[in-house]
């Protein structure tokens, strides 16, 4: 009995060498896994688990998608509503297309009534460029208000006489300007 039980006793040791044994090998194992590679597995980690989550999220999308599927009265409804805007818009364009026609053919015909009387006073032998300036500057005044007019110069005296020329060096004051002298630097 006493050698059964010292036989117990060694297989009772061998059991526990062979199992830390094995838990040392492992637990060296993963401590030099994670030495070389563990930021290579921590951000592979948070990786996977982002793309989870997005996976989770568009899943949730399409299925919102899926059971909220309009009513076709109500696309329908929407989409007369918009053509009935364009409609409105495009005649508003129109209009204001017409007007602007309207205010061009009358231009046209103050151009070409103009030009008869300026033909008829020159038949006549009369001065037709007094009246010409007259009616082209009411014209213009009633044609278009946005043109902007030449303003007249006005006859303000210079600051300098009309001879003044900053490049040669006369004009009064220290400041003269004078070339450099030609040739190579007198250096040692």
């Amino acid at each position: 009995m006493k050698m059964e039980m010292e036989e117990d006793d060694k297989i009772l040791d061998r059991k526990p060498v062979v199992e830390s044994e094995g838990l040392q090998f492992l637990q060296q194992t993963v401590g030099f896994v994670f030495s070389d590679y563990g930021w290579y597995i921590f951000f592979g980690v948070i990786a996977l688990y982002l793309l989870v989550q997005r996976m989770r999220q568009i899943k949730g999308l399409k299925r919102k998608v899926s059971v909220s599927t309009e009513d076709p009265s109500v696309v329908v409804r929407r989409e007369e509503a918009l053509e009935a805007a364009r409609r409105r818009m495009q005649e508003e364009l129109n209009a204001k297309a017409e007007l602007y026609r309207e205010k061009q053919k009358q231009l046209e015909e103050e151009k070409r009534k103009q030009k008869i009387e300026m033909w008829e006073s020159m038949q006549e032998g009369k001065s037709y460029k007094g009246k010409l300036k007259l009616n082209q500057d009411a014209g213009e005044s009633s044609a278009s208000n946005l043109a902007t007019r030449p303003k007249p110069k006005s006859d303000k005296k210079s600051l300098r006489g009309s001879d003044y020329n900053p490049l040669s060096g006369s004009g009064g004051g220290s400041c003269s300007w004078r070339p450099g002298r030609r040739g190579p630097s007198a250096g040692g």
